[in-house]
């Protein structure tokens, strides 16, 4: 497998190369070569491989995982997905959620006041990754949660900072009122189906649902990376930086 084949693009380097700390001009130490490090995160989670088998050309992989993690706890990751966000449609928008295997390894990381973001349950260690997405499929939100969590919880995360015309999601965000009561005080239409437990279920526009396949299709595109597709990261925090850096390049394309 070339060491290439997962690289950044010259325009794709060029949208977020002023955003990395150490660049040139920027306060502290100069990175020596930014774009190396940025190129083997994404080969390790694209390649789903352990941090000590990246390729030699990389460098000295334990350097590569101490300033991916730094740089996940400092948010730099984020940042740079929240500027890219910023061009979303927000005609209308999508929340849904996904659950992925953590493999053993992922456990056992010491709490130190954070969630660790992984639940057991009959099918193993599991984590849920809860997004959402504008009009054109990109992503424009996370959170993590336990696999046994139930999508509501992601609902109270994001939904607050949703601005959108109308919010497309499944049932299970019917389960309760509190969704349909969020969107009504901001004037954003419901457009999820009733569960089957309502007695008077609320109309929908069903042909604007047919969109929501867009949010599947984006979960689709971001398990290509392996090392997101299944959790091997300890922590909750560079878990989810190394889906802002994923969601950053889906948005780069």
């Amino acid at each position: 497998m070339s060491s290439r084949r997962y690289a950044l693009r010259e325009d794709q380097w060029d949208r977020i190369k002023d955003f990395l700390p150490g660049r040139k001009g920027s306060v502290g130490r100069t990175a020596r070569n930014n774009r190396l490090l940025v190129e083997a995160i994404l080969y390790r989670y694209r390649a789903g491989i352990p941090w000590r088998d990246l390729p030699e050309r990389f460098g000295d992989f334990r350097v590569v995982h101490t300033r991916f993690t730094r740089w996940s706890r400092q948010g730099v990751w984020e940042g740079i997905f929240q500027v890219l966000a910023q061009d979303a449609d927000n005609e209308y928008a999508m929340i849904d959620a996904t659950i992925v295997k953590a493999h053993q390894h992922s456990a056992g990381a010491p709490k130190k006041g954070e969630d660790p973001a992984i639940g057991r349950s009959r099918g193993g260690l599991t984590t849920k990754i809860h997004a959402t997405c504008d009009a054109l499929g990109k992503p424009t939100g996370f959170y993590l949660t336990a696999g046994q969590a139930h999508d509501l919880d992601g609902a109270d995360a994001l939904l607050p900072e949703i601005k959108a015309g109308a919010l497309l999601a499944d049932r299970a965000y019917d389960a309760e009122n509190r969704v349909r009561q969020l969107l009504a005080n901001d004037n954003c239409e419901a457009v999820i189906p009733s569960t089957r437990k309502r007695k008077a279920p609320y109309g929908y526009d069903r042909e604007l649902y047919k969109a929501r396949h867009l949010i599947e299709n984006f979960f689709a595109k971001l398990k290509q990376y392996r090392g997101i597709a299944t959790r091997y990261d300890k922590t909750a925090q560079n878990f989810l930086g190394a889906i802002y850096l994923a969601a950053s390049v889906i948005w780069l394309n």
